[in-house]
């Protein structure tokens, strides 16, 4: 089998982001080629756009993704062609002692951080023979891949791609920072500061687990509309309310602040909204330099906890189909999340509606 020509979305360290066309070598041992039917648009490749994450090598953006197996290499048992699959971004090496352990979200093995396969290659190329890299081993705007069988989790077939595509990244993330990071027990209180899709799926978690009362914050009247519907009891207009004030006055503090922003001024307000002995959950993703300060005797003496978040300490195998199954069976009102749906060609307006707090999730469709 020749390889492929596809569009894709790349961000080259030189001209920044563009349409190139890219093409696809088949599937290697270990590998599964994927037909991409929907992707995602996440803050993680705003991220590296705006140059927060820099790079120095052209990448072919997006790492939330659902699709169809198209042919799968030497090796691979747990997916066939015609198999809906769900692309987890962070592919476990599978070998490691964290993943060993369970702990797949802190796998020392995986590639996926590097932009390559595993083998420290791409199936990419560009029309001048030079590679391109899959953003998070995945590179997931464009219309054909080749990922590793850790990133490829097969899901129920009647499941909507648009949803599947968010559940690799955003619910998935959002979720877990509830139920495995914090852990959060029915009628705990929580407060989640920033609601976009990342935020959006905090606050479906922490209905679903039975939280209460549950307070999301946004500058967006959208926005939090649509936390009201997902389960939030109350909402709070970050730019006009001192919420550290508003949760101690009202509440007493909380048990739970989950920021899911990447904002290191926001995450420095998070301990002045617990009650003693409440956790404060570092969600969103800061830029790779970023530092913040809290007040180390107000930490250590109330029994304070700053928690670390990496894809909600998921793994993939085993969460994103449990996640699928709560969808299907009406749990989680996920096509909420979704705000508008654009062509592969219009991610450059996708990245718009992200700084602009326009709509919730915006879907590309290759």
């Amino acid at each position: 089998m020749s390889p492929q020509l596809s569009p894709a979305v790349v961000l080259d360290p030189g001209s920044g982001l563009h349409m190139q066309e890219v093409s696809t070598r088949p599937a290697g041992p270990g590998e599964v080629e994927i037909e991409v039917r929907a992707a995602g648009v996440c803050h993680s490749d705003l991220h590296v756009v705006s140059g927060d994450w820099p790079t120095d090598r052209p990448l072919v953006l997006g790492h939330e993704a659902a699709g169809v197996v198209t042919g799968t290499g030497p090796g691979v048992s747990s997916v066939r062609p015609g198999d809906h699959v769900v692309l987890s971004w962070f592919a476990p090496c599978r070998r490691c002692r964290r993943c060993a352990a369970g702990q797949a979200w802190l796998c020392t093995g995986t590639k996926a951080v590097a932009n390559t396969l595993p083998d420290g290659t791409t199936a990419f190329t560009g029309a001048d023979g030079r590679p391109v890299w899959p953003y998070l081993g995945l590179g997931a705007f464009t219309n054909r891949l080749v990922v590793p069988e850790s990133a490829a989790v097969r899901v129920p077939e009647e499941l909507p791609f648009g949803i599947g595509a968010l559940l690799g990244c955003s619910i998935t993330t959002g979720v877990g920072a509830v139920v495995n990071t914090a852990g959060v027990r029915p009628g705990e209180s929580a407060v989640v500061v920033g609601t976009g899709g990342v935020g959006l799926s905090v606050v479906m978690g922490l209905r679903l687990v039975g939280a209460d009362p549950v307070i999301a914050v946004d500058l967006s009247p959208e926005r939090l509309a649509v936390a009201r519907r997902f389960g939030a009891t109350h909402t709070l207009d970050g730019a006009h309310e001192d919420v550290a004030a508003w949760c101690r006055r009202e509440l007493g503090g909380v048990d739970y602040a989950f920021e899911a922003i990447g904002s290191p001024k926001v995450i420095e307000t998070l301990p002045d909204m617990l009650a003693a002995g409440g956790a404060a959950v570092l969600v969103g993703m800061t830029a790779t330099d970023a530092t913040g300060s809290f007040n180390l005797f107000d930490l250590a003496d109330q029994g304070k906890r700053v928690l670390g978040c990496n894809y909600g300490s998921s793994v993939g195998e085993i969460d994103i189909p449990k996640l699928a199954r709560l969808y299907l069976a009406g749990r989680l009102p996920l096509d909420e999340l979704v705000g508008r749906t654009r062509p592969l060609s219009e991610a450059g307006a996708a990245f718009d509606d992200l700084r602009s707090h326009t709509g919730v999730r915006t879907i590309l469709e290759p």
